[in-house]
């Protein structure tokens, strides 16, 4: 084999490694445009803060440990109580318009229980939620209006409420309408997200002033 023939097959095989290697390049950005790269799994800071506070077990002593004393209410045990007797509240009315709707009698004393709405917040709807207001993360204080159309929350370009992190996935959550109610939903996300602190895994219902998080992001629903 010649010399310019051997420079030839060299500059060949140059060139097909060239092009499978530019092939593997754009194979590569075409996936991390079409599926986006994928989301970091958050750190498990509950099982690190036990690992980190768990007590030491002391070393085991030479000399063998003497049982227990057994306690006097061992010794008398004492006649168990019978369980209290379960009851249900009797509805004294149904219809919206009667004096007693609403109310309800202890099967056990006759004593009239009126239900109260402690603890429950109102629900964000498009006539009490006007906007939505970052409240943790890089972008804290940024506003969104709110309007009746749907808002995708992720990294993609393409979403309604772009969140930039490596905890976040491409299409993460989504805020949505139903009977004018507005829903939170999580679109199967690498680490979730949560409603007041609570993980969310069906289209649930978004309270007024309610911290939703998704990656390292906290924003909420206000007037």
């Amino acid at each position: 084999m010649n010399p310019s023939s051997l420079t030839l097959l060299l500059l060949r095989i140059a060139f097909l490694i060239v092009l499978w290697v530019f092939v593997f390049v754009i194979v590569y950005a075409l996936r991390g445009d079409l599926f986006g790269t994928r989301a970091k799994k958050l750190p498990d800071a509950g099982a690190s803060a036990q690992a980190s506070h768990a007590p030491r077990t002391p070393p085991s002593a030479s000399a063998p440990a003497s049982p227990p004393a057994a306690s006097p209410a061992a010794a008398f045990p004492s006649t168990p109580k019978p369980p209290p007797v379960p009851f249900e509240p009797e509805e004294l009315g149904s219809d919206n318009e009667s004096p007693l709707a609403g109310l309800a009698i202890d099967r056990t004393g006759s004593v009239p229980v009126v239900p109260t709405a402690n603890g429950k917040r109102t629900h964000a709807t498009v006539f009490t939620a006007s906007k939505l207001v970052i409240t943790g993360g890089p972008r804290a204080g940024v506003e969104y209006e709110l309007t009746s159309e749907p808002l995708t929350i992720g990294r993609s370009s393409e979403s309604g409420l772009v969140i930039r992190d490596d905890y976040t996935s491409t299409h993460h959550a989504r805020l949505m309408l139903w009977n004018n109610e507005w829903m939170l939903q999580d679109l199967d996300s690498t680490n979730g997200t949560y409603l007041d602190g609570e993980r969310v895994t069906a289209p649930t219902q978004v309270p007024l002033d309610t911290p939703i998080k998704v990656g390292m992001t906290t924003f909420e629903l206000r007037r």
